[in-house]
């Protein structure tokens, strides 16, 4: 398509392959971009779906490079297995913890579906080994093998961090919408400083790689990050926790505390240089920007370290992109390396140092109890409340009613 562009269009002629390169890869940038906000504002359910057809593109991608790696494209139902794996792994991964998160979005009750959802997910695999076994063909047992380690890495790593970033949504659409902003900041302001201002190489994995785009947009990531994460503050729909359908998105919620304006005292010199100039003391702010700043420094120092793992995977088999799907940027996978990791990180930083207790998810999960279980579950806790005293027998005609002792 590119070249498409560039002899239809004379314009493109007239300058250098650079520039029409720098003019291919920012329009499709913005396509991109505009995109991305386009599904924010459908809602969270065309994300995350966004998401898992972005997982299967990924997984065709570098599963096309093993074929032709290892030149199988005329073995028998290989592709098949590994497509059928891809649907096992994403069973398995997502039945037991994320059905009820779906379930929520859909106003549906999939628990009949993972009764047995770790029985279920054995067979599968157990199928697929089977079918894997049945297909060895003499004289490609290697090759076979070879890519069966394949499929097996790839499914580690496409369908693991899909998991994460479906769980960082869960946690409110802002931790998933700044991280992916920083990453595509990132990634634009460090070929903006490359591009123009780069001279000195960065790493020999990928030789375009300039120490003026490392830093230049590692800084700007910085600063950038700050404005894009304290205006996401501003909207509910992405700060609230997605627990119920009712309430999540569209009717808002009572914030998390970082999410709400905090005032904090300006360190003693600079409150004393602030009141000689007649300046405020204080400031508020929006407690996510400070933990923005620890994404955005992960996004501009460690995250195009995914980038260069790809740029060693391709180089290590002779390729240049996964694949040609977007103009002037290669595959699909050629530009999520850098989210994946991002995904992880910022799964261990809300594991780490945001999440707690949520109750309002318990009582949801309570609410789907049935009343037999409910009652039950009302004498058990009634009992333990009398036996931690915290709860004294009231008074009555029946004898059956409690009250909360003063």
């Amino acid at each position: 398509m590119i070249h498409y562009l560039h002899f239809r269009n004379p314009r493109l002629l007239c300058i250098s392959y650079r520039w029409r390169n720098y003019v291919v890869r920012t329009l499709f940038t913005l396509v991109m971009i505009t995109f991305f906000g386009w599904l924010i504002c459908v809602g969270p359910l065309a994300l995350m779906v966004t998401t898992l057809a972005v997982q299967v593109k990924c997984f065709q991608e570098i599963i096309a490079v093993g074929y032709a790696v290892y030149r199988v494209h005329g073995l028998p139902w290989f592709r098949s297995i590994s497509w059928f794996f891809l649907f096992t792994s994403n069973y398995f991964i997502f039945g037991e913890s994320m059905v009820d998160y779906f379930a929520i979005l859909l106003h549906r009750d999939f628990r009949s579906f993972i009764v047995h959802h770790r029985f279920i997910s054995f067979s599968l695999y157990i199928t697929g080994f089977l079918w894997f076994v049945l297909s060895l063909k003499k004289r490609y047992y290697m090759r076979q093998f070879s890519l069966f380690a394949w499929t097996h890495v790839t499914l580690l790593i496409v369908v693991t961090q899909s998991y994460f970033i479906l769980q960082n949504m869960f946690e409110g659409l802002i931790w998933f919408v700044v991280p992916v902003s920083l990453i595509v900041t990132n990634d634009c302001m460090a070929y903006l400083f490359g591009f123009f201002f780069g001279k000195t190489p960065l790493i020999k994995l990928s030789p375009k790689k300039t120490w003026e785009g490392f830093i230049g947009g590692g800084v700007a990531t910085v600063i950038i990050g700050c404005f894009i994460s304290y205006y996401a503050c501003q909207y509910p729909n992405l700060v609230c926790p997605i627990t119920d359908a009712e309430s999540t998105p569209i009717g808002g919620c009572d914030p998390p505390r970082i999410f709400k304006l905090q005032t904090y005292f300006l360190p003693p010199t600079l409150s004393i240089l602030c009141r000689i100039l007649g300046l405020p003391q204080t400031i508020e702010m929006y407690p996510f920007v400070w933990h923005s700043l620890a994404l955005s420094l992960f996004s501009s120092i460690i995250g195009p370290f995914g980038g260069f793992f790809a740029s060693g995977f391709k180089r290590a088999f002779k390729i240049k992109d996964f694949g040609d799907i977007i103009p002037g940027h290669g595959g699909i996978m050629d530009r999520f390396d850098c989210q994946y990791l991002m995904a992880t990180f910022v799964n261990v930083y809300i594991s780490s140092f945001i999440r707690a207790p949520n109750p309002q998810k318990l009582f949801q999960q309570l609410l789907r109890l049935t009343p037999v279980e409910l009652l039950r579950l009302y004498e058990t806790l009634g009992d333990h409340l009398k036996t931690e005293g915290l709860i004294v027998p009231f008074p009555s005609i029946n004898n059956t009613s409690s009250s909360i002792e003063p």
